[in-house]
Formats: C-alpha cells, sequence, structure tokens
C-alpha cells in the first residue's frame, strides 16, 4: 500500500452532528492537521468497493500542513537537532531492547507470550516523547517500547520480563503488564480492548480535577494505544461515544498494523478506514503514515494539543508494520513475503537516520555514539536482571485481593500459603 497525499473528507470538529449520505456538503472550518477546510458527506459504500487488494482514499495526515509550515518558517526543517537526537535515541533504544528480548525468550530467560514491537517505533516515539511526566500512558499486550518511551527504566522492563523482584511490578506483570505508577503507564493489558476504558477513565480523572476540584494547573493528557483488531470491539466505540459526549483529554491512538494475528485488517471489517470511526462519534478522525516519526509527532502534537486545551478527544490511525510474527511463538508463515519486504525497506528507523544526515542535524559520528550507549543500556539491563532475585513465596498472593485477610493471611499474621498443609488436596502452588 502506498501512502499519497490524496483529499479526503475532513474529519468533524466537535460538537457537530456528522451529515447523513443524502445531506448537501457543508461547509467547516477545522485548525486540526490533516483537515481541508471542506467538509463532503461520506455515502455507504458497498462490499464490492473494499478490494482486499488496496485500500481507498488513504490518507496521509501532515503532508500539507508541512508545505504550509515551510512557506511561514525560516527554515525548512520539521524538528532541531536536539529533538532528532531524542526521537533517534528512543526509537534506536526500543529496537535494540526487543532485538535482545527475543534472544533471551529463547534462551529459556522470559516465559509464557512476548509480543515484540519490532517496525512501530515511529508511533510510540513520536506520540509518548511529546508528552509530560504527569500524562498518562495506556497499552496493550505489546507494551516494552511504550513503557521504555514513558521513562521506565531499561533494567526495570527487562526484570519485569525476567520475572524478578527488581522489575517494574515486582515480576507478577511479566511480558503483557507493564504498570508503573511512577512514570504513570497504566498497562500493559492482554485482552483487547481492556485498556481503553482503564484511559477512559483516567482521562476523566483529569477533566474532574480540573473542572470540579479546581485544580487549575491540571491539563494532563491520557494515551491510549492499541490495534485494528481492536476497532471492533464493543469497548471501543462505548469509550469513543463517552469520551466525545464529556470532551475528555483523550488520544485513541490506533496502531494498524494491517494483521490481527493471523488475519489481515483488510478482511476483518467492512471499512478499513478506522480514522472515519472518528467523526461518527463527533471528534476528529486522521490516518498517518505511522512508519514516519516525523508525520506522526506532528499529527500527535495537535491531537495532544487539542486534548490538553479542553477541546476533547481525536482518533488517530497510524498505518504501520510489525517485523517479527504476532509474538515469538508465531512462526509467521501466513504473510506474504513480499509484503514483509516492501515494509521492511520502509523501516522507520532508517527513514529518520536519512532524514538527520541529508539535513546535517546528526552526524555519523553522533549516531555511532547513540548505537554504543543504547547497547551498553541493554546489556547492562540483561546483566541487571539476570542477577536480580525471584520473588519469595509469600509474595504469591499479594496484589490478588484488596484485603487478602479474608483469605490470603492466616490467623498468625503469615500468608496462608506457608503453611505446608495449605495445599493438602491441591495442585502444588
Amino acid at each position: 500500500m502506498s501512502f499519497s497525499a490524496t483529499k479526503f473528507a475532513q474529519p468533524l470538529p466537535l460538537n457537530t452532528t456528522s451529515p447523513r449520505s443524502n445531506d448537501k456538503p457543508t461547509l467547516l472550518k477545522s485548525s486540526f492537521i490533516g483537515s481541508t477546510q471542506k467538509l463532503r458527506s461520506v455515502p455507504l459504500a458497498s462490499k464490492s468497493n473494499h478490494s482486499v487488494s488496496r485500500r481507498r482514499s488513504v490518507v496521509v495526515a501532515v503532508s500539507d500542513v508541512v508545505k504550509e509550515k515551510k512557506r511561514h518558517s525560516t527554515t525548512n526543517l520539521l524538528i532541531t537537532k536536539e529533538e532528532g537526537l531524542v526521537l533517534y535515541e528512543d526509537m534506536v533504544l526500543g529496537r535494540a531492547f526487543e532485538d535482545m528480548c527475543a534472544q533471551m525468550y529463547y534462551r529459556g530467560k522470559m516465559f509464557g507470550f512476548v509480543h515484540l514491537y519490532n517496525g512501530q517505533e515511529a508511533v510510540s516515539t513520536g506520540f509518548i516523547k511529546l508528552l509530560k511526566k504527569d500524562d498518562c500512558v495506556v497499552s496493550t499486550y505489546r507494551d516494552h517500547v511504550h513503557a521504555l518511551s514513558k521513562g521506565v527504566p531499561a533494567r526495570a522492563v527487562m526484570s519485569e520480563l525476567f520475572g524478578k523482584t527488581t522489575g517494574c511490578c515486582r515480576g507478577q506483570g511479566g511480558s503483557m503488564h507493564m504498570f508503573s505508577k511512577e512514570h504513570n503507564v497504566l498497562g500493559g493489558f492482554a485482552f483487547i480492548g481492556e485498556g481503553i476504558p482503564v484511559a477512559t477513565g483516567a482521562a476523566f480523572t483529569s477533566k474532574y480535577r480540573r473542572e470540579v476540584l479546581k485544580e487549575a494547573d491540571c491539563d494532563n493528557v491520557t494515551l491510549a494505544f492499541f490495534g485494528d483488531g481492536t476497532c471492533n470491539n464493543g469497548q471501543f466505540f462505548e469509550c469513543l461515544n463517552m469520551a466525545a459526549l464529556w470532551k475528555l483529554p483523550i488520544v485513541f491512538v490506533v496502531e494498524n498494523n494491517l494483521w490481527a494475528i493471523g488475519m489481515s485488517h483488510l478482511r476483518a471489517t467492512s471499512d478499513p478506514e478506522i480514522w472515519k470511526k472518528g467523526p461518527a462519534f463527533g471528534m476528529p478522525g486522521v490516518h498517518v503514515d505511522g512508519m514516519d516519526v516525523l508525520k506522526v509527532r506532528e499529527v500527535a502534537k495537535e491531537a495532544i494539543g487539542r486534548a490538553r486545551r479542553g477541546e476533547g478527544p481525536t482518533l488517530v490511525e497510524c498505518e504501520t508494520y510489525r517485523f517479527r510474527g504476532h509474538s515469538l511463538a508465531d512462526p509467521d508463515e501466513l504473510r506474504d513475503p513480499a509484503e514483509k519486504a516492501r515494509y521492511a525497506a520502509r523501516d522507520p528507523i532508517t527513514a529518520l537516520k536519512k532524514y538527520l544526515f541529508e539535513n546535517k542535524l546528526v552526524s555519523e559520528q553522533d549516531s555511532k555514539a547513540i548505537d554504543k550507549k543504547i547497547d551498553e543500556v541493554v546489556e547492562d539491563a540483561v546483566e541487571f536482571a539476570d542477577e536480580s532475585p525471584l520473588p519469595c513465596r509469600s509474595q504469591l498472593l499479594e496484589n490478588v485481593f484488596a484485603d487478602p485477610k479474608g483469605f490470603g493471611i492466616g490467623p498468625d499474621g503469615r500468608y496462608r500459603c506457608e503453611d505446608p498443609k495449605f495445599t493438602e488436596g491441591t495442585a502444588h502452588v
């Protein structure tokens, strides 16, 4: 699939009503990135119009905006050197960390399912590096890199993957459940759509603190990351409705990597253009090239800015691609090798590096220094995780019950699982 700057139906600004398919086109103004000044109605299309071999009306969200910026700017650059170094380092960290995870998994250091993020780094970096510390991130089972981008130390993430007490969840979460109260990473959720209500609740908390508790400086924003497979899930629609109704400070970020395990996105949904579901609920919807961190970043700036200003939610569809199988247990035999090669040639890290070099923002020496630094960080994380202690038996029932005294803790104040008779007649704990 190509990413061309074709014209498209402008996303609806907040608090407007979506036109019916037989209404006349309406003119509306919107400053949202990727919008045009004209809004045309989008008629319902027959299934025959949705070919599985191509995607209709592809929208790249920032091409016109980039041109406009160049006309009003003294420079043609989209980022400064400092910003470029931050973006490059974060993306390299994500890729190197995940590559190391694959090695450790196959060496038996990690257990269960491990889903890697290779190929999708532009989405995490493009959005999360624009956040403040108090902003929240809610992720999916592909959550390692989201946690790293938000500032969770590589040591804490790797230790969690190793199931050690030094992990960000003391070894009780594992690959799919990264949490960090300190960094406002609210999960890590194994079931699709499970994190969206949590993210919506976090956004409601921000609005409540600001408008009801009168905390004028509370302008926190929440990012909800999820995949294309989630977008036919009931929680997705319910939370879009609630967020638009209450104008919550949230950005719904769809990481559309085109495949839900082994099911092609184009075969699984009646209209593959997910961004259209935003205007259906009265919020802006936009599609962006998720393999280009600079394009993602421009969209993210506007969407996060809207939320922070109290203008409500945005739905952003980032079309990206995972370079590995669904998980490390997936032999990845269902996808066409030619398709994988086509997206591999659009590696987001390589593309950013090329931009930085061509615009003389970063030298070869700078990039090598970053690569060396990241290699050392990842190696250190593995050594730290490997040397860290495993959780003790008494930790087994912690964080399971709100008040464990009813079950987990006996009259003597000790955990019942420490009683040798605790497991009599049952499977060994």
